[in-house]
């Protein structure tokens, strides 16, 4: 997919999250998220953080973290979720519409897959619904089975084959996984997938 798409959808993505999240309650706004430790304003403050994210800003908290990036990643997105109101979260989505800035040392698939995924942390758990587009999921796995960090997708999926039954999209090799795009994005990615959708055998 070319380039100028992808962000076409980092954009569609965004601007309906922003929707969802404009209605939410105070309670639905505190609420777990399917992310552990995370609420729904922490993960929505998340999203919307990597068009903001700066060089220095990043240092300085991978220093407080001391390395350590997934602890970064977690207390950074704590501290965002308890400085903003929803009010000013969805602001920020408003303002940052079209945006082009992503971390330094990411590609222009992350915000995607980011904004994919997260969307399913928030919506899942509140039980709403929000449909990824399949074309777009599509890419976000492939990114994740290509990179080895911070998923393990590969690691984790050792023996397994994933067949999306709704797009032209496979990986891996032996016993099959079949399911939706969206679902097997989010198996990639280490969350559970809403069953039932494998053949059956497939997670043994």
């Amino acid at each position: 997919m070319e380039t100028g798409q992808i962000w076409r959808y980092v954009d569609a993505e965004r601007a309906a999250l922003a929707d969802l999240l404009e209605g939410l309650s105070e309670a639905e706004w505190g609420a777990p998220s399917a992310c552990p430790g995370w609420t729904v304003r922490d993960v929505a403050a998340h999203v919307i953080s990597s068009p903001q994210a700066r060089v220095l800003p990043v240092l300085a908290g991978m220093i407080r973290a001391r390395g350590n990036f997934n602890r970064f990643v977690f207390e950074e997105t704590r501290r965002l979720g308890a400085r903003y109101t929803g009010e000013e979260i969805v602001a920020q989505y408003r303002r940052f519409a079209g945006s082009r800035r992503r971390p330094l040392g990411t590609t222009v698939v992350d915000p995607l897959l980011d904004v994919l995924i997260h969307t399913q942390d928030i919506v899942r758990p509140l039980g709403r619904t929000h449909e990824m587009p399949a074309e777009a999921a599509a890419v976000a796995a492939d990114r994740i089975w290509a990179k080895s960090f911070p998923f393990k997708a590969r690691k984790r999926l050792t023996g397994s084959r994933l067949v999306a039954t709704d797009v032209d999209w496979s990986v891996g090799d032996g016993t099959e996984i079949r399911g939706p795009i969206a679902e097997l994005l989010l198996l990639l990615s280490g969350r559970e997938p809403v069953r039932p959708w494998t053949d059956g055998a497939a997670r043994g």
